[in-house]
């Protein structure tokens, strides 16, 4: 049995690299990790306030001796893991990245929770003990290395603690829809008096719940905000934005640290728009045209609104 075990959230960036024979690269977990000797992408935890694309650039420095660049988003993974040995279950949103080599020089680590860095063709790495994300996001079998919990922890989307400055701080992992009807329109919610962006148009979606994937999450959101139906589409990226004393209905300040993927979904049938979250962030919600999004003025429109109706070419 799994003994009671303290749930912990976190988000982390990787890196899928290939070189010039077709090989990717992998690191290995030491003794010091949760899983010894598995292997995975090169990548760890996004800090606090920290873009995730930074994240992976800096992590794969470390763990493998080589400067990286980013050159696109490869996925968004979340799963559970359980390590009783550390008293903890955690839950990871894992944002994977295709990255380019750039220089530096492949190299082991001592003393750290990873020790090697290797290049492994695709047949090579079929054969390892891989961590299922990275199974996954290199579209190998592999049978997992984690031990999951018997029963998904109660734990909060939204969770602020005290920071080493005195001041609260949170970092949330959400999911956003550009939702679409047959007719083009868009749909978009305002966000409600009181909340960070009030009066702004904003994506419909929010905080993944624990254990839950963010498309799973994004679906359901959508239904619980405006009472449509959607299917996933594609992903269309990841933002990343950190408001150091936000203002919300906790009362007081929070030093907040949002990273936000965004996808692009189809509301084959569209029903009357209902705000099912009553007293909740969401105060109204309706679809617009391209000629009324254009209406729209820069500060009607929240940061990862605005910046996933560019993506979207919108």
């Amino acid at each position: 049995m799994t003994p009671a075990l303290e749930p912990l959230r976190r988000i982390a960036a990787y890196a899928v690299t290939t070189d010039d024979e077709g090989r990717v690269l992998l690191v290995r977990a030491s003794p010091r990790s949760g899983t010894p000797g598995v292997w995975s992408l090169p990548g760890g935890a996004v800090d606090h306030g920290e873009d995730p694309n930074h994240t992976v650039v800096r992590e794969t420095a470390a763990e493998t001796g080589l400067s990286v660049a980013v050159s696109g988003l490869r996925d968004v993974l979340a799963d559970m893991r359980s390590l009783p040995q550390r008293g903890v279950t955690i839950h990871t949103d894992r944002l994977v990245y295709e990255v380019t080599v750039r220089g530096g020089t492949l190299c082991d680590r001592i003393g750290q929770p990873t020790d090697l860095a290797r290049w492994h063709t695709l047949a090579e790495a079929e054969t390892l003990r891989l961590r299922p994300f990275t199974a996954a996001a290199l579209g190998l079998p592999a049978a997992s290395a984690d031990l999951r919990p018997e029963e998904v922890p109660d734990f909060p989307s939204f969770y602020a603690y005290e920071g080493p400055d005195g001041l609260h701080r949170a970092q949330r992992f959400a999911a956003y829809a550009i939702a679409t009807d047959p007719a083009g329109r868009v749909l978009l919610t305002r966000v409600a008096a009181g909340y960070p962006g009030a009066g702004c148009w904003h994506l419909p979606g929010g905080g993944t719940d624990y254990g839950e994937q963010p498309g799973t999450a994004l679906i359901r959101e959508l239904v619980e905000e405006t009472g449509q139906h959607g299917r996933l589409l594609d992903l269309l990226g990841v933002a990343s934005h950190r408001d150091a004393a936000s203002l919300g209905p906790e009362g007081y300040p929070i030093d907040w640290h949002g990273v936000r993927a965004f996808y692009r979904v189809a509301v084959d049938h569209p029903a009357p728009v209902v705000v099912g979250d009553v007293g909740g962030s969401t105060s109204e919600a309706r679809w617009f045209s391209h000629e009324d999004l254009a209406t729209l003025k820069p500060d009607e429109l929240t940061e990862v609104t605005a910046e996933a109706l560019h993506a979207a070419k919108l």
